[in-house]
């Protein structure tokens, strides 16, 4: 059968009815109460990443900066560790880290997580079983047990963290990328184009991928913050972040043997891991009620 041009651009215009729209989007993010937050902490975060050399007051690895074990004071705003260094200056660099903790093992996941789904989803048939059967045998494991077998293959560090807190995700983001793919190919403008004898290309990435990136990017936000938690766990270990990097699950880690005469160590470095999870959850939630169509209905 052919079909004119003229009816597939009909099919990728329902296409687009589908797709939420992103004119309003910034609106609506910033008229969440959680999603301004959110915003706001992330926004902190990454200025500090990029601002460390200005805004640091002394080098996150000097040691004899000031006195060991210094309570916090005006020369040391969150005080001193048991080298000397200053606490405060640590935990602005470790936001670098912990961006890049975020980025790096998200990235991983997503992506890979999206390209197996997606794959998955469209070619149905044996491709399909075979891929998801696999996905499954992962997702028996916990993402933790996944994460240390990893690291028992690459060896221990934060690069090799961040690489087994990726793979780890990685059944997590297939799953939902098939279901997300499931779902709109049961929709009246994907049969559409494919009745109007699209092409494969057209149909995964005009119309299938479009309207499974705005899921992905909710979660790979929230995915962001169980990362950062994962990687401050792994380095509390020992498995992850190795001396002196100033990775906030490793300062955790080095001062526990310290928490009655020095508090400061473990109170910080705790507030500054809480205070980002919790950023990156309410931003994914905003994220999530400004893509929510029935949202902006109201």
């Amino acid at each position: 059968m052919i079909h004119s041009s003229s009816t597939v651009e009909l099919a990728d215009d329902l296409a687009a009815d589908y797709a939420p729209h992103k004119r309003s989007f910034w609106r609506a993010l910033v008229a969440s109460p959680s999603g301004l937050i959110g915003l706001v902490v992330v926004a902190v975060l990454i200025l500090a990443a990029l601002l460390a050399p200005v805004i640091a007051p002394y080098d996150p690895l000097r040691m004899a900066a000031g006195p060991r074990l210094q309570p916090p004071s005006l020369n040391h705003l969150m005080g001193t560790d048991d080298f000397g260094r200053d606490v405060i200056s640590r935990i602005i660099y470790g936001a670098r880290l912990t961006l890049q903790i975020g980025v790096i093992a998200v990235g991983i996941s997503l992506t890979a997580g999206l390209l197996l789904g997606l794959v998955a989803g469209y070619s149905s048939g044996w491709t399909e079983r075979i891929l998801m059967r696999l996905v499954d045998v992962l997702f028996s494991f916990t993402e933790i047990v996944i994460a240390l077998a990893c690291l028992a293959i690459f060896g221990v560090g934060l690069t090799n963290a961040m690489i087994a807190i990726g793979i780890a995700s990685i059944p997590f983001y297939a799953r939902v990328t098939h279901s997300v793919v499931l779902v709109e190919k049961g929709k009246p403008y994907f049969e559409a184009a494919v009745a109007a004898g699209a092409g494969h290309m057209r149909l995964i990435f005009l119309h299938l991928l479009p309207n499974v990136v705005p899921t992905l990017i909710v979660i790979g936000t929230l995915g962001v913050s169980t990362a950062i938690l994962a990687a401050a766990g792994l380095s509390f270990l020992g498995l992850g972040a190795q001396p002196p990097q100033p990775e906030w699950g490793f300062m955790l880690s080095s001062s526990r043997d310290l928490i009655s005469r020095a508090p400061w160590m473990m109170i910080f470095p705790g507030l500054a891991i809480a205070i980002t999870v919790l950023g990156f959850n309410l931003l994914g939630d905003g994220i999530r009620e400004a893509l929510d169509p029935r949202q902006k209905e109201r």
